[in-house]
Formats: structure tokens, C-alpha cells, sequence
């Protein structure tokens, strides 16, 4: 399919250079392009060369030499120059994941999850499921392990899929036997410059269905619900306000099944370990697609009684003078903090900041008074949560520089049977590299205040 192509990949992160490895395996006659000079990327410089790929650093590629395919990395907006011109001289673009799908062996079979939020936590759950119920499954895409980098290793199993609206953006075949949507609210919109825009990227996840593939969509969100109406996939819903009629709901305190003529209660509530109605979100969603694609109940049941979540999603990371330490460094919008706050029915001292992604913070603002006691904010945009929560009358509000001094201002304002949270509600860019980072550091810094370590 590729042989002899000539294919310039765009950005060289994780994803870009898994799709090189992957395109140079097959013989593909390679070009390399990012924004970042040989001096910012010295080891990825050093390995593209050896590979003998024809390298472009900080320099924008020529494409007038018969490039035939460009395959853009997801951090790579679509509307650089190069991507521009690649689109006006009527070159193909594709994403990573597109690739990915085009690559894998045809016994690969893909389940691909997306959403605002909670993407990650229902992927590693719906990997767990799979395992649990004997199969070779693995969980790749946007929760970190890049897709091309998989399928290289898979001959035949099945991938449970974090796909992102970056991701998603530029597909084109994709097509996942069973997708699912948990929640579409605004994100990232400095990136698809409008809530339609956005929402489209999202819609890609099923734009390729048939009657036979499921969509699993959450009955409780407005805009995703909608959905269903443009859909060719057999719809699912799932439901954590109400009963259905037929989908996977939460009534008498327990998960119950309607669906195909069978009606079950899977398991109650209290045998969930996951904290907040927003992991009830991802457990349904979860529970939903590995039952449309004929996983066991019992095998379901097992992982959604096992399962304790994923690491920087509302992860426990200690308890020290009855103060609960959380670090919730994966929430990068409004909309995921609020989900965290509303986890906790104590106090909290919460930390936020970092770089905004172009949402509003009303809402979370008016959630602030009645659920933290205390609000340290840090970054480029604490000014504009400060602005938002004054609005309303909040003054108890700390500001500081630095991330450690963050930490420590908060374990000095908490007291016993106070919930520290950091839930920055903003994307980590502004002061690390990645939430993981910035969640690391979290851990590392209670440890030490607590005196003790944490990996």
C-alpha cells in the first residue's frame, strides 16, 4: 500500500515517529517535518538519519517533489502552512490513527472510545474487560501508547482505543467495530476554533458505521444524544439520571442491563471502588461497548468490581492527619474539575491554574463557593478564574508562582477531614510538559510533606 510512496509524516513526537517506523518497515520513501529545531530534538534527529529519512527542522518542507501522502501527528493543528499547502495542491492527509487503521491485519478489531472527558479512565477499564474475558487485548491512542507502535506487535486481538478530537479530526476510513461518546462539552476550542468544529471532530468516530456496528452514546448529555440522529450504527444508550427503556442504566442502587430482550442487574453500586457520578458515566459506557461486542456478563462484572481506576484521575494519594490528598492532574477543563468537586461531599483547599484551552469559567466558578473552602491558583490563567469567582463574592483566594509553593500553601490552609485536590481545570503547558508531569510532581511533594515516598 505505501512501497515506494513518497510520505512526509508532520511532527515528532511519540505518534510521529511511531508512524515512520511504521511507513519505513513498508518501504515507504520518507520525509520528516517539525516545527522544533535539530538542536530541540537531538536523538530523534540522530535516529531519522540512520533510518536515512530526509529530515526538515524548524525549516517548513518543500512539496512540490511529488509528495504523495502527509500523515500529521494529533498535537499538529491542520492549519500550519505545510498541512495548507499539502491540502491545496490536493495532497492527502491523514492522522496517526488513520494510519494505524489502514496498517493493522484485518484480525485487529478495534473499539474506540471518546469524549471530553473520562476518555481514559473507560479505555483502560474496557481493556481490563477484554483481558478479563480471555482475550489478547491492549489499550492504545491518545492514553499513551501511540497506535502505530501497537499493530506492530498485533497479529490478531483486539485494541480499545482513546481517540481525541485531534485524532479524530483527520480520519478518514476509520472505523471501529463499537465506538463510544461519553460527554461533549466545550474543549479545546483554541484548536477547532468553534463548538460545531469541535463537536464534527467528535461525529468522525462513527461517520464510517454500518448497521452492523454499535454506538454507545450517554443518554444524559444533550448534544451527544442528538447524535443518534445521524447515525447508520445499531445506538446504545447508557444513563446514570434515569431509567430507559432499553440501554444500561442505574436504578435501586444498582447497574441494570435492558437490551436484545434481556434485562439483568449486573451489580450494585456499592461494590464500585470508583469515586463520583462521572466514573458511573465511564463504567456504563465501558460495560455497554464490551456487551455489545459479546463480552461475558460475568467477565464484566469481575473487572467493574476489580478495576480502582487510572493514575491522575482523582487517584488517592495519601491520607496523613485525616487530610485526603488528591491528585486529579487530568483535569485540564472546567468541566472535569466540576466533576471532581462534586466527587467530595468535605471540604477541600483546591489547586488550579495552568494554561487555559478556551472555555468559559462561569460554571465552575459558581460551583467553587458551595464545595472549596480555600482556592490556590497558579498560571497564565489564574486571572481569569479569580475574575470568575469574585464575580460572585468568593474571596477566599491564594496565589502563588510556583507549583511547590501551591502544595504547601495547601496542606498549610487544610485541616483534619479537608480534601486537598489539585484539578487544575487548565492544561499543564504553561509550567510542564504533560499532565502526567504535573501530577508526578503533585505525588512527589506530598510525599515529602507527609514524609513519605510515592513511585
Amino acid at each position: 500500500m505505501f512501497k515506494g510512496k513518497k510520505i512526509l509524516v508532520v511532527g515528532l513526537a511519540r505518534s510521529g515517529m511511531a508512524a515512520v517506523k511504521a511507513l519505513h518497515k513498508r518501504g515507504a520513501v520518507l520525509f520528516a517535518y517539525d516545527a522544533k529545531t535539530e538542536k530541540e530534538l537531538p536523538a530523534e534527529a540522530a535516529w531519522l538519519k540512520d533510518l536515512g529519512v530526509k529530515i526538515f527542522l524548524g525549516t517548513y518542507p518543500p512539496l512540490h517533489q511529488g509528495i504523495d501522502l502527509l500523515v500529521v501527528s494529533p498535537g499538529v493543528p491542520l492549519d500550519i502552512d505545510p498541512v495548507q499547502e499539502a491540502y491545496r495542491r490536493g495532497i492527502r492527509v491523514i492522522g496517526e490513527l488513520e494510519l494505524a487503521f489502514l496498517l493493522k491485519s484485518p484480525q485487529v478489531e478495534m473499539l474506540a472510545v471518546t469524549g471530553t472527558n473520562g476518555k481514559t479512565t473507560t479505555t483502560a477499564l474496557l481493556e481490563m474487560i477484554l483481558k478479563t474475558d480471555g482475550r489478547n487485548a491492549a489499550a492504545a491512542g491518545n492514553i499513551g501508547v501511540p497506535l502505530c507502535s501497537l499493530i506492530e506487535e498485533m497479529e490478531s486481538g483486539y485494541i480499545a482505543v482513546e481517540a481525541s478530537s485531534f485524532q479524530l479530526e483527520s480520519t478518514q476510513s476509520f472505523n471501529p467495530h463499537v465506538a463510544g461518546i461519553l460527554n461533549i462539552t466545550p474543549d479545546h476550542l483554541d484548536r477547532h476554533k468553534s463548538m460545531q468544529g469541535y463537536i464534527q471532530a467528535k461525529r468522525n468516530i462513527f461517520k464510517n458505521h454500518t448497521a452492523a456496528d454499535y454506538l454507545i452514546l450517554n443518554y444524559d448529555d444533550e448534544i451527544v444524544r442528538n447524535l443518534a440522529l445521524s447515525a447508520n450504527s445499531q445506538v446504545i444508550f447508557f444513563s446514570v439520571e434515569q431509567e430507559l427503556a432499553e440501554g444500561f442504566y442505574i436504578a435501586e442502587q444498582s447497574i441494570q442491563v435492558n437490551w436484545g430482550g434481556e434485562h439483568c442487574s449486573l451489580l450494585s453500586l456499592p461494590e464500585i471502588r470508583l469515586r463520583g457520578k462521572h466514573n458511573l458515566e465511564n463504567i456504563l459506557c465501558a460495560a455497554a461497548m464490551a456487551w455489545a461486542d459479546g463480552v461475558s456478563p460475568a467477565s464484566i462484572i469481575s473487572s467493574l468490581r476489580n478495576f480502582g481506576g487510572v493514575r491522575h484521575r482523582l487517584e488517592e494519594v495519601t491520607i496523613h492527619n485525616n487530610i485526603l490528598y488528591i491528585n486529579d492532574s487530568k483535569g485540564t477543563n472546567p468541566e472535569s474539575t466540576m466533576k471532581a468537586l462534586q466527587a467530595f461531599d468535605d471540604p477541600i483547599v483546591l489547586i488550579a491554574g495552568g494554561r487555559s484551552k478556551g472555555g468559559s469559567f462561569t460554571a465552575l466558578a459558581e460551583l467553587i463557593p458551595g464545595k472549596v473552602k480555600e482556592l490556590v491558583l497558579l498560571g497564565e490563567a489564574r486571572e481569569q478564574i479569580k475574575s470568575a469567582v469574585m464575580e460572585l463574592g468568593y474571596r477566599n483566594i491564594h496565589e502563588v508562582e510556583d507549583f511547590p509553593a501551591a502544595v504547601y500553601l495547601a496542606q498549610r490552609l487544610a485541616e483534619p477531614g479537608d480534601v486537598v485536590l489539585l484539578s487544575p481545570a487548565c492544561a499543564s503547558w504553561d509550567m510542564f510538559p504533560s499532565y502526567e508531569h504535573r501530577g508526578d510532581l503533585f505525588c512527589e511533594l506530598v510525599g515529602q510533606l507527609v514524609n513519605e515516598t510515592f513511585a
